[in-house]
């Protein structure tokens, strides 16, 4: 039996849209992974992490896409200031109730003007948020400031459209992430920049991971269509393939540019 494309159901929005986020927010009211698995070393985020909070270290800090603001708030200790910028209200109002003194929050979209002035930041980060926001931020970063970006490589989950067709679909060349984010870096006209790409492996868990990683931020709907028409086949799947979990790609790319 053929698996089910969830992209043809109409209860499907498209991943990382604006009505997509509004409907995380009102299912979870955080951006937090509905899935289990364990990532391998290197991990991309970990060293990203790292790498940020030695940055932000007693300076005013733009957190792009800052979501709920949990990584802002871990960060606040280390920073003099952080200012929190994302396009769900939703996520924006669960950051404020949980907020220190120098934290703040601030609702709008990368693809507007940033409502911020002019060298307003020593620096900035950009963790798994938007491509969109590095166009802005050499107004908005001082002169030598570091702007630091994390995002999900074009070989994630590559195995997952081999082995569950359908349910999952192939990334195509025209859809790279990579090219996107070289494109808005050029356009931006940094000083400099790179971008490192960190690759390991991520074990998922169980057969409800492959269908709770597809199904993030969906209606439950989606989920429930997916369990009802596919569970077992899914199952007999990842039962074939597993080695104590699932291994497949995890793959980030980071970025570091100077203003």
């Amino acid at each position: 039996m053929a698996l089910l494309n969830p992209t043809l159901l109409a209860e499907w929005i498209e991943p990382h849209s604006f009505e997509w986020y509004n409907q995380l927010g009102k299912q979870q009211g955080e951006y937090a992974y509905s899935w289990n698995s364990t990532i391998l070393k290197p991990n991309g985020e970990i060293l990203f992490d790292e790498e940020v909070k030695k940055m932000i270290a007693s300076k005013i800090v733009l957190d792009v896409g800052c979501g709920h603001g949990e990584f802002a708030i871990e960060c606040s200790p280390i920073a003099k200031e952080i200012v929190g910028f994302d396009v769900t209200n939703l996520f924006i109002e669960q950051g404020k109730r949980k907020k220190p003194e120098n934290v703040s929050f601030v609702l709008g979209s990368t693809k507007k003007e940033l409502p911020f002035s002019e060298d307003e930041f020593d620096c900035a980060y950009i963790r798994k948020g938007p491509t969109s926001g590095y166009l802005a931020l050499t107004k908005t970063i001082k002169k030598d400031g570091t702007v630091l970006g994390l995002h999900p490589g074009d070989d994630m989950d590559k195995e997952l459209p081999i082995l569950f067709p359908n349910l999952f679909q192939a990334k195509l060349p025209r859809d790279s992430t990579l090219k996107a984010i070289q494109e808005r870096l050029k356009t931006a006209n940094f000083e400099k920049w790179e971008i490192e790409t960190v690759s390991n492996i991520e074990i998922l868990h169980s057969p409800m991971d492959i269908i709770n990683k597809r199904c993030f931020g969906q209606h439950p709907i989606v989920t429930e269509k997916i369990i009802n028409e596919n569970l077992k086949e899914i199952t007999e799947i990842f039962g074939f393939h597993e080695t104590n979990g699932l291994p497949i790609t995890n793959s980030y790319y980071i970025v570091r540019a100077t203003v």
